[in-house]
């Protein structure tokens, strides 16, 4: 393991700031009121600026858009909505002449009920080979007119549907996203070339999709009910889709193949796993030696706006990252969470209710925004930033139910408004939507009337912004060797409601979360805050970087 001072560029990804494109929001080129590939080329200059190392983009695959672009009828090719592989070739390439390297999402535990392997599958009847690629079971009653298994879907209701042959198929996600069946070597031998296609494209990495869900137990046992008889949603130790020991096989593969690429010029190819599971030892497993290289850190995303329990998931994280020899990543939102500003401005018991359900105050959110990233930015390992989060945007509590695009919102009876708050596209400029994203209208997401303020142009010409906090923060983070990949030191003699760590060489973090300002330990210089300082105290809901 590297200290975190001499940072060998084949080890990039151990301290690497990646910035997530959400492409359907993120820029759009051709004015169609949909963000694009080409949208994202032409603000790659804003990313350099920004100071990120790399970018991860959501799926930019062929897909009906049904869940977002998560239900993928073509892993070779770009969704015509954002462009071509022409387009993508040349983001890559201009991305790299910056410096900045190309993460893309795989999705491997299902497809689009688009793909052609599915509907080759639909149409070649029982007991056929076509069929095998997936999960076709006969139902159970003497008519087989129940489902082979409880099992519930993630965006709600049973994680089976009945076709009009009589079998059902199983999608864990919406009914349009079939899951692939991996104990069938042609599915392995497919992602095997998938991988390799991108790879050889220049892609520098993946993001993978459910990375804990691909393995299932084929035996097709019942999820454990709950002490009041409901179907579990939790990911038990043991639970028949989630964390089953063969998806371990699956990784070691795909490390095998990166590797394979690790003496190109390019370097390394890497990939980081999103897998919801708690506590940090089961993820640890994810990203031990010859497996995946690191994992999203969804106990830190979650965590409340509380000094006790954030150290308790610092602390918690580190010891089981480290002791596999792995980084940890930090994150604060993504496309599938309620904005952090958002989350940090609620009572924190109710920090992660649905939108539109608590009261939120956005002044309060975002002071502790500000004093999150400099936490996050000062934590060992990796970090990761979502798209907007550097300009402080909210939640987006009240868009017209008509506009609604999440699947959770029709899965669920219309009940939960699901995760298109966190997806509204992206203000650039100017003083009215569409704010310099594109077109002349609303984009496919309505963007509020008041965020004017939020627009890049706007906090790119204010000192006191977020988004300059954030460029002071990463110019700052890549020139201090403390900074990234390494270890960390509490101290313990911080009052209570306070974190505070060293980091060597000559850094300190503090943060506020207690009731009253605090006094600052001793240093030679303050290096950044998130909000003044008064007398040298630091105020509540703030942070400090200090040189010592």
């Amino acid at each position: 393991m590297t200290d975190g001072t001499t940072r060998p560029a084949d080890d990039w990804w151990r301290s690497a700031v990646v910035y997530q494109v959400y492409p359907r929001s993120f820029a759009d080129a051709d004015g169609d009121g949909t963000g694009d590939v080409n949208g994202i080329r032409a603000r790659l200059p804003y990313l350099a600026d920004l100071g990120v190392d790399a970018i991860w983009i959501s799926p930019w695959y062929p897909s009906p858009l049904l869940d977002g672009g998560y239900d993928v009828s073509d892993y070779r090719g770009i969704n015509p909505d954002f462009g071509t592989l022409t387009d993508a070739d040349a983001l890559i390439a201009e991305a790299h002449a910056l410096g900045i390297r190309i993460l893309i999402d795989l999705v491997p535990n299902h497809c689009s009920w688009e793909h052609p392997w599915f509907k080759a599958a639909l149409a070649a009847g029982k007991g056929s080979p076509e069929r095998e690629l997936f999960w076709f079971r006969d139902g159970k009653g003497p008519d087989g007119s129940l489902p082979p298994t409880n099992w519930p879907a993630t965006f709600g209701g049973q994680a089976w549907t009945r076709i009009e042959d009589g079998q059902w198929y199983l999608h864990l996600f919406d009914i349009s996203q079939p899951d692939w069946n991996w104990d069938h070597p042609k599915v392995i031998e497919e992602f095997d070339s998938i991988l390799r296609f991108w790879f050889d494209r220049g892609v520098d990495g993946f993001r993978i999709d459910v990375a804990d869900s691909m393995a299932k137990d084929s035996s097709l046992p019942d999820v454990v009910p709950t002490p009041d008889g409901e179907v579990s949603r939790d990911k038990y130790e043991g639970h028949p889709t989630y964390d089953q020991p063969g998806v371990h096989d699956i990784h070691q593969r795909w490390r095998r193949i990166a590797d394979e690429y690790a003496d190109t010029p390019q370097g390394p190819r890497v990939f980081v796993a999103e897998a919801w599971l708690s506590p940090a030892d089961r993820l640890a497993q994810y990203v031990r030696p010859h497996e995946l290289h690191s994992a999203f850190n969804f106990d830190a995303l979650q965590c409340p706006w509380d000094a006790e329990e954030l150290r308790e998931v610092i602390d918690h994280t580190t010891e089981h990252f480290w002791a596999v020899g792995a980084p940890a990543t930090w994150v604060l939102s993504n496309h599938d969470t309620i904005r952090h500003r958002t989350r940090y401005g609620r009572d924190q018991k109710d920090a992660s209710m649905p939108a539109g359900t608590v009261p939120t105050d956005l002044e309060l959110g975002l002071r502790r925004a500000k004093a999150a990233v400099l936490l996050e930015l000062a934590l060992p390992g990796g970090a990761y930033i979502y798209q907007g989060d550097e300009l402080g945007l909210p939640e987006v509590e009240d868009l017209p139910e008509d506009v609604l695009d999440d699947p959770t919102w029709e899965r669920s009876g219309r009940t939960v408004r699901g995760r298109d708050g966190c997806r509204v596209p992206i203000p650039w400029s100017g003083s009215e939507p569409a704010y310099g994203f594109g077109g002349d209208g609303q984009p496919w997401l309505p963007q509020p009337a008041d965020w004017a303020p939020l627009t890049a142009e706007s906090e790119t010409a204010d000192p006191e912004s977020h988004l300059n906090l954030y460029k002071a923060a990463l110019r700052i983070r890549h020139d201090q060797e403390a900074l990234g990949d390494g270890r960390m030191v509490w101290d313990e003699t911080a009052p209570t409601g306070v974190l505070s760590f060293t980091r060597d060489p000559g850094f300190r973090c503090v943060v506020n979360l207690g009731d009253e300002p605090v006094a600052l330990p001793p240093a030679s210089a303050v290096l950044l805050s998130s909000a003044p300082l008064d007398d040298d105290k630091l105020p509540v809901d703030a942070a400090v970087w200090l040189q010592v």
